[in-house]
C-alpha cells in the first residue's frame, strides 16, 4: 500500500474504534451517525459510544436539538450514564424512557432543582427514586450564606427520598457548616474530622457503602489541635478503620477574625486518587502524590515558598490552570538576589504549561518575581495576572522594560483589565480618545491621557482604580 495514498477508511475496523474511543460519544453520535459511510455509521452505533453521554461542555442548542428530537430515542436503551448541565436536564431526561440508566452527573446544581424534581410529584419521579443508583451534583453557588438552605433543602431531601442511592457525590465550593444535618462532614468546627468521625458519623450509618470518595478539610484554632499532631497522627486514625488509599495535609494559614489577624490550622483528609478539580490551603507540607485532576490550587503558608517547593508544585499537578499564592514571606534567597543580576541563576527553570491565571494580590513581590522572571519559571499561557499593586509589577518588570520578564507578560491582556475598565467607564462621554491611540493600554500609559484627567501619573489611576473596585 502506497504511503502516501493512505486514508481514513484504509484502516481496520479495530483501528478505527481505538481512534473513535478518543473523542467525546457526543461527537461521534453526531458527527458519524446516519453518515454516507455504512462502515462509520456502524461504528458509530457501538454501545460503547452511548453508554455515557456527556453534555455538560456543550452549548450548541442545535446539537441538544437533534439528540432529543433524533439520537436518543434510538439509543435509549445503550444510556447508562449521562452528565449534563441542570438547564437541559428535563428536555433530556423526559424525551424518551432509559430503562438502563443508573447514573446521573447534574452541573451548575441549584437547590429548586431538588424542590421541582427530586419529589413525590415530579415528573421524573420514577427515573430518580426508581432508578438512579450513582448520583454527583455539582454546586458552583460560591454564596456562604446560600449553603445552610442547600442543606435544608437539598442534601437531607436526597439522602431521605433517593433510596435506591448506592453512590452519592457532592462538589461544592463554599464553606459547609451543617454538619449535624448531613453526613458529608464538611463543617468548620473546632476539632479535626478524622477516621474517627469518619466511622461514627458516615460508615456506622450506610453499612452498605462499598465506595467513599471525599476531600474534606477543617480549620482549628491551633490550640485545639492535639499535642503534636500531625498529618501522619490523622492519616492513622484513616488507616485504623480500614480506609487504605487516603492521605492527609496539616498546614497553618492566617484569618482574619474580628479586625485581627491571626493562624487556624487546616486539616485536610482525602481519599486517593484525588479526583476533585479544586484544592485549597496546600503549603509547604504535602504528600508526594500527582494531583491528575486539579485545575485550581490555593497554596497558603506562614512561612514562605521557596524555588523547590514551585518545583514540585509543577510535578505534582500538571493540568494546573488557576493558581492562587497566599504568602506575605520574603524568600529567602531570592531576597538575596532579586534584581541584583538578571543573569544570575542558581536554580532550574519552571515550567507550567497549562497555566493561565495566576493570583498573587496577597503575596509578597518575590512570588510576583518567582512567576514573571522567565530565568526561573516559563508560563507560555498566562492571560490573567491578579495583583494588589502596580508598584509591584512595574518593580520586578522594570516598567515592562526587562528582558527575563518579557516572555511571561507576552499574553498580559489581563494585566490591565480592571484598569481597562474603569478607564473605558471614566472616558466614556468625557474625553475624545485620540484616533491614532488604537490601543487603549498605550492611552492610559500615555502623559495626554494623565493631563486630561488631572493626576500626576498612571500609578496614581491604578492606585484609585483599586480602591473603587
Amino acid at each position: 500500500m502506497n504511503r502516501s495514498n493512505v486514508h481514513l477508511l484504509d484502516l481496520p475496523d479495530e483501528i478505527l474504534l481505538l481512534i473513535l474511543k478518543n473523542l467525546n460519544n457526543i461527537n461521534v453520535l453526531y458527527f458519524l451517525l446516519d453518515i454516507n459511510n455504512r462502515r462509520l455509521n456502524n461504528l458509530a452505533r457501538e454501545n460503547i459510544f452511548s453508554n455515557i453521554l456527556k453534555f455538560d461542555s456543550i452549548d450548541n442548542i442545535s446539537i441538544i436539538d437533534r439528540f432529543c428530537n433524533d439520537i436518543l430515542p434510538r439509543i435509549r436503551h445503550n444510556v447508562k450514564c449521562f452528565v449534563f448541565d441542570a438547564v437541559f436536564m428535563e428536555r433530556i431526561l423526559l424525551v424518551t424512557d432509559y430503562p438502563n440508566l443508573t447514573k446521573l452527573t447534574i452541573c451548575h446544581f441549584q437547590q429548586e432543582i431538588a424542590s421541582n424534581y427530586f419529589t413525590n410529584e415530579s415528573s421524573l419521579r420514577s427515573i430518580f427514586q426508581e432508578q438512579i443508583t450513582n448520583l454527583t451534583l455539582i454546586n458552583n453557588d460560591k454564596n456562604e450564606y446560600a449553603a445552610s438552605l442547600y442543606t435544608e433543602n437539598v442534601y437531607v431531601p436526597i439522602l431521605d427520598q433517593l433510596l435506591n442511592l448506592k453512590c452519592f457525590s457532592l462538589k461544592l465550593f463554599h464553606s459547609f457548616e451543617q454538619y449535624d444535618k448531613t453526613a458529608l462532614l464538611l463543617r468548620r468546627r473546632n476539632r479535626v474530622i478524622d477516621g474517627t468521625n469518619v466511622q461514627h458519623d458516615i460508615l456506622d450509618y450506610m453499612p452498605q457503602l462499598r465506595s467513599f470518595t471525599f476531600y474534606i478539610c477543617t480549620y482549628v484554632d491551633p490550640v485545639a489541635l492535639p499535642y503534636k499532631s500531625s498529618s501522619e497522627d490523622i492519616q492513622q486514625t484513616l488507616t485504623n478503620i480500614g480506609l487504605q488509599h487516603v492521605s492527609s495535609m496539616v498546614n497553618y494559614v492566617t484569618c482574619f477574625v474580628n479586625f485581627v489577624y491571626g493562624v487556624r490550622a487546616a486539616c485536610s483528609i482525602f481519599s486517593l486518587p484525588f479526583e476533585f478539580d479544586h484544592l485549597r490551603d496546600l503549603g509547604n507540607n504535602f504528600p508526594n502524590i500527582v494531583f491528575s485532576y486539579v485545575t485550581y490550587l490555593v497554596i497558603e503558608d506562614t512561612i514562605p515558598f521557596e524555588h523547590e517547593f514551585f518545583m514540585r508544585i509543577a510535578q505534582s499537578f500538571p493540568l494546573l490552570k488557576h493558581l492562587c499564592i497566599w504568602n506575605r514571606e520574603s524568600q529567602q534567597l531570592n531576597g538575596l538576589v532579586t534584581f541584583s543580576s538578571d543573569n544570575y541563576q542558581s536554580h532550574s527553570i519552571i515550567e507550567y504549561p497549562h497555566l493561565t491565571i495566576l493570583d498573587v494580590t496577597f503575596s509578597h513581590i518575590d512570588y510576583v518575581e518567582q512567576f514573571l522572571n522567565e530565568t526561573k519559571t516559563l508560563v507560555p499561557c498566562l492571560t490573567e495576572f491578579k495583583f494588589s499593586l502596580v508598584d509591584v509589577l512595574t518593580a520586578v518588570t522594570k516598567d515592562f522594560t526587562r528582558e527575563e520578564t518579557r516572555r511571561n507578560c507576552a499574553k498580559r491582556q489581563g494585566l490591565f483589565e480592571h484598569i481597562r475598565k474603569y478607564v473605558e467607564q471614566l472616558l466614556n462621554g468625557y474625553i475624545n480618545i485620540p484616533p491614532i491611540m488604537q490601543n487603549i493600554d498605550e492611552y492610559i500609559c500615555s502623559s495626554k491621557f494623565s493631563e486630561l484627567i488631572g493626576i500626576q501619573s498612571t500609578l496614581d489611576l491604578v492606585q484609585t482604580v483599586i480602591v473603587h473596585k
